[in-house]
């Protein structure tokens, strides 16, 4: 038997910006945007090579939702976004315009630095050691 952790649901206010976020500034790509009905819509993106889990960006409803919109890792962090060259990464990042919240720094796990998603969400950019 095999598992793995395909999808990650992650609650977003608007699907159009969180599209142009992920996709335009972090570089994913869009998997599927599908309509729903009643305004809702599946819209999954991914990273480039998509090795991982992919987000399902989904449009907070009710108050309780919309109050954890960039809280969903209570303040920590909460996803980590692997690269194979950190560096050129991290400069690309920024000049895309991404907040990172420290400068990079090298741990004994590798090579990392927080950054923020538009609605204040913590990530890491991390190369781990290999």
């Amino acid at each position: 038997m095999s598992q793995s952790i395909a999808t990650v649901s992650l609650l977003v206010a608007d699907y159009d910006d969180a599209i142009t976020f992920y996709c335009d500034i972090l570089g994913f790509g869009l998997v599927e945007d599908s309509d729903l009905g009643d305004g809702k819509r599946w819209v999954v993106v991914a990273p480039p090579g998509r090795a991982g889990a992919q987000l399902l960006l989904a449009k907070a409803d009710g108050e309780a939702q919309r109050a954890a919109i960039g809280n969903q890792g209570g303040g920590r962090v909460m996803f980590f976004l692997e690269t194979n060259n950190f560096l050129k990464e991290h400069a690309a990042m920024l000049e895309r315009g991404v907040t990172f919240l420290e400068e990079p720094r090298h741990e004994a796990y590798g090579s990392v630095a927080v950054f923020t998603d538009l609605y204040g969400n913590k990530w890491d950019l991390i190369q781990p050691k290999s």
